[in-house]
């Protein structure tokens, strides 16, 4: 049987489907948490969006994340350090932040040359100083480029479960192709979180783990 183009285009889409719908899948037994990873991303405040890309600019939505409210958008833009190394097509989160934060990996900081603090998002006082390159504009951030910790989202109902509050550090433990323990890692409970744990590109690549997967709360 001769397998044409149209055949081979729709079972990539089934591929992609499968791929998606098991990445998303948040259900959590006992003391395991789904995992998100988390790419380099930008979020801006509005000034600054308007020196990007113009005066009443407004972001582009492009999809959901997990988060209630948090979304990718369709806007990307450029990093430049030191180093005089751009990295590009760096996506821009949204909504629209009181001020704007730079979140990288420490080998994007190596590409950069620059020297971010291991953060909690929103905590930007003193950290490291980046230049973002836009289609109408460029801004110098004096601070607020961060490699943001690694940290555990959940509702109330899941702190009660896991026998957590706001703030409280647990050990988590990651049984990937490379397993590991990853300690002091923040928990952020709210309403309007969802279970997950968030990490960055590092943090998965070394671990060789992806979206969706399970990691455990260890109780020590």
């Amino acid at each position: 049987m001769e397998i044409s183009n149209e055949m081979i285009a729709n079972l990539v889409k089934k591929v992609l489907a499968d791929m998606d719908c098991n990445a998303c899948e948040n259900t959590a037994q006992g003391n395991e948490v789904p995992v998100g990873v988390s790419n380099r991303h930008i979020h801006l405040n509005k000034a600054d969006l308007e020196t990007l890309f113009g005066a009443g600019y407004e972001l582009t939505p492009l999809k959901d994340l997990s988060q209630p409210g948090q979304y990718a958008c369709k806007e990307t833009l450029t990093l430049i350090g030191p180093a005089m190394r751009p990295i590009e097509g760096v996506r821009v989160l949204g909504p629209l932040r009181s001020k704007s934060q730079v979140e990288i990996s420490m080998t994007d900081s190596y590409v950069l040359k620059v020297k971010p603090p291991v953060r909690e998002s929103g905590k930007t006082e003193g950290s490291a100083g980046v230049t973002i390159v836009g289609p109408k504009g460029v801004v110098q951030l004096k601070e607020g480029c961060i490699i943001a910790n690694r940290h555990i989202h959940m509702s109330p109902e899941d702190g009660a479960r896991f026998g957590v509050q706001d703030n409280d550090t647990v050990t988590v433990e990651v049984e990937g192709r490379r397993r590991t323990r990853w300690y002091d890692v923040q928990v952020r409970v709210h309403p309007d979180f969802r279970l997950e744990m968030h990490v960055d590109t590092d943090d998965a690549n070394a671990a060789g783990i992806g979206n969706g997967f399970k990691v455990k709360v260890v109780k020590e």
